[in-house]
């Protein structure tokens, strides 16, 4: 599976927000993750938010949304030629649990170049994952660290490229 990282932190980098009008606390709420639209749209979607917010994770989510990309680069999904006609994408915000924050941006990068290592061994094609590490505003008054994650697939049809996409969901959370 493609994975890559990167930091986007400066002045008018997005800023994850946890706690946004509209939240969902899936930790407290598990069977909301069925009722959110982007998991009608994808409902592997829904078993990797509720994975993502189990007590056993590292991590909790905060956001996430799903969509048909206009424009992808199938070379970066490892998608040859009849393969590549539809694609689908989706993002998670993961932020780091209250009690094992990410200190400082090294910290976060380390998280994410492990998880890479991880997702590179995962024998998937047709998808990928970008991790971009962000400030988050998790607590009133604070900025932490967040990784926001986006995936995308492709495949010669909508519902292969959908399969390809949970695969990677999946992939991700068994790499986490």
């Amino acid at each position: 599976m493609e994975a890559d990282w990167e930091v986007e932190i400066g002045g008018q980098a997005p800023v994850i927000q946890a706690h946004w009008t509209g939240f969902i606390d899936l930790r407290l709420m598990p069977e909301r993750a069925r009722q959110l639209p982007e998991t009608n749209q994808l409902p592997a979607l829904a078993d990797t938010l509720l994975r993502l917010n189990s007590p056993s994770s590292p991590v909790w989510t905060s956001k996430c949304d799903f969509w048909r990309p206009d424009t992808f680069d199938p070379d970066e999904l490892d998608a040859p030629p009849g393969e590549r006609n539809c694609a689908v994408a989706c993002y998670i915000d993961l932020l780091p649990l209250p009690d094992q924050p990410w200190p400082d941006p090294m910290h976060a990068v380390a998280v994410c170049k492990t998880l890479c290592a991880r997702l590179h061994a995962a024998a998937l094609r047709h998808c990928r994952v970008d991790l971009i590490v962000r400030r988050a505003s998790i607590a009133t008054g604070s900025l932490d660290l967040g990784v926001t994650a986006y995936f995308t697939a492709c495949g010669s049809t909508a519902a292969n490229a959908a399969a390809a996409l949970s695969s990677a969901l999946s992939a991700f959370v068994a790499s986490l």
